[in-house]
């Protein structure tokens, strides 16, 4: 197994909590994670990439082990867990990198890859969207959010923060649930219970409007620099649709696309098929292939 290191950094005066593994000198790996989790949620999947990648999993600002500082200090918005986590990569030297980005961690991803295009070596999105037809009927309370920002609007998204939802997210889709293990999701409902934890999760949900304003700036970004990409999908996802998948051939013709009957959570239940295709999608893509050897017969 290989040995995972757990460090607090300073970012500008922002304490952020990351996990780090692999060799300084391979491939370097950036793993961002999604709402309502934190780097937690790579726990499986970190050994099985570690002799492959010098891997790097923060939690986001405000998230897990990372610094929640109160509101009225720290504005949370999508562009500012991007700034953080920009300036993060800096901090730690991560100057050339392939991504993974799950659900919130594509806002947050898409944003540095559109930002600075010479730093990102390849794209892997699980369950991280950047088109509209990604996005489910569930996103229908955040919405009405959106369109009107009145308390009772932000008082109806408590419901996400609940154990119970908490719980729906990891198990929706999973055809057996008795492979979901309660550490995850025990985890993430221990952090949401935090004082003023709530506040900042239904700021998120409000600015996440900021995302898909951004939508044709990504795709542009797709077109224009045609980073390797690997989507990794829970294709049983209730809230991004496996067309939030499909549609990155769109601007991405070469875009390796891989649908698995599971849910939002997908490393939950399959971390190792997932980072067998991230093997080969980087072995494919990265790895020079050996001439073959051909074998001399006297004349």
């Amino acid at each position: 197994m290989a040995s995972i290191r757990y460090y607090t950094t300073d970012v500008d005066g922002f304490k952020l909590f990351y996990r780090e593994a692999g060799p300084i000198d391979a491939p370097k790996l950036l793993l961002l994670h999604g709402f309502p989790s934190a780097s937690h949620m790579f726990r499986e999947l970190i050994p099985l990439l570690a002799d492959k990648f010098h891997i790097v999993a923060p939690d986001l600002p405000g998230f897990g082990q990372s610094h929640m500082p109160p509101r009225e200090n720290f504005s949370y918005t999508f562009d500012n867990v991007a700034r953080v986590i920009d300036r993060f990569t800096e901090v730690i030297g991560f100057d050339r990198f392939a991504v993974y980005v799950f659900d919130y961690g594509a806002p947050t991803g898409f944003r540095l890859a559109a930002r600075h295009p010479e730093r990102i070596t390849a794209i892997i999105s699980q369950n991280g969207n950047a088109y509209e037809e990604g996005l489910s009927e569930g996103w229908s309370p955040i919405k009405a959010y959106w369109q009107d920002p009145s308390q009772a609007n932000r008082n109806a998204l408590r419901a996400f923060l609940t154990p119970e939802t908490t719980r729906w997210q990891y198990t929706q889709g999973v055809p057996d649930q008795t492979m979901v293990s309660p550490d995850g999701q025990n985890l993430d409902n221990f952090y949401l219970a935090r004082l003023g934890a709530d506040e900042v999760q239904l700021d998120l949900f409000g600015d996440y409007k900021s995302n898909v304003a951004l939508y044709p700036k990504f795709q542009e970004y797709f077109r224009l620099h045609q980073p390797p990409l690997l989507a990794v999908w829970g294709k049983n996802d209730p809230y991004f649709l496996p067309a939030g998948a499909e549609a990155f051939r769109r601007d991405l013709p070469k875009a390796d696309i891989r649908l698995f009957d599971t849910g939002h959570f997908a490393l939950e239940t399959h971390s190792e098929k997932i980072a067998k295709a991230i093997g080969d999608f980087w072995d494919a893509r990265f790895v020079p292939k050996r001439p073959e050897r051909t074998e001399l017969r006297p004349a």
